[in-house]
């Protein structure tokens, strides 16, 4: 059987908190979510997971899920990776849905894409080279990355359209694990935010 895909939301930012579209710009983590990364750290190094010794990990670029994956313990293990970029938000960059609805009444990126970023098949392009990467591996992996990018490789990991991604949110500091139902791609859980009420 292929492996699991550990899925770990970077912790909170200014920008998260206040609902903006946080694509390519480099936000740090707010002090809660530096604290949330160490709780996640915290879960991920107890049983059942014990620090996934043989897990590969991989992670972002941007700070905040880099940051959020070396405050977790895993960070001499990573290896950045591209693929892993939020969604590029292009013209949207930095505004809440509010905005965007104000301007684009009846948006989702879900179906519409964004203008001077990337659109919805761009995403599931992506999404779908991580999964078909972690089903090579002969060991579970650890991602380290951002909501919505995440979120697609939850729905092309069930082998979903892009659009099933709307349906399935996801908090900061977050961890969702991706596994197998009677052979079939399935979640094991979703948007365990459990570590955080310590």
């Amino acid at each position: 059987m292929a492996p699991r895909i550990l899925l770990a939301r970077h912790g909170q930012t200014e920008w998260s908190l206040a609902g903006k579209h946080t694509g390519r710009t480099d936000i740090p983590l707010l002090d809660e979510g530096r604290r949330g990364a160490k709780l996640l750290g915290e879960r991920l190094h107890q049983a059942p997971h014990s620090g996934l010794r043989d897990a590969e990990v991989r992670t972002s670029p941007l700070s905040r899920a880099r940051e959020t994956c070396e405050l977790a313990g895993f960070g001499s293990r990573a290896r950045t990776w591209d693929t892993l970029l939020e969604w590029d938000y292009g013209a949207y960059e930095g505004l809440t849905p509010a905005d965007i609805q104000a301007l684009r009444p009846g948006w989702l990126i879900w179906r519409d894409g964004v203008p001077e970023g990337e659109t919805p098949a761009d995403m599931a392009a992506r999404a779908d080279e991580v999964v078909a990467w972690a089903r090579s591996e002969d060991r579970d992996v650890l991602l380290f990355a951002h909501g919505h990018v995440l979120r697609s490789i939850g729905a092309r990991w069930l082998g979903l359209p892009i659009d099933f991604a709307a349906r399935i949110r996801l908090n900061p500091t977050s961890l969702s694990v991706l596994g197998w139902a009677y052979g079939e791609p399935a979640i094991d859980s979703w948007n365990d935010v459990g570590h955080l009420a310590r």
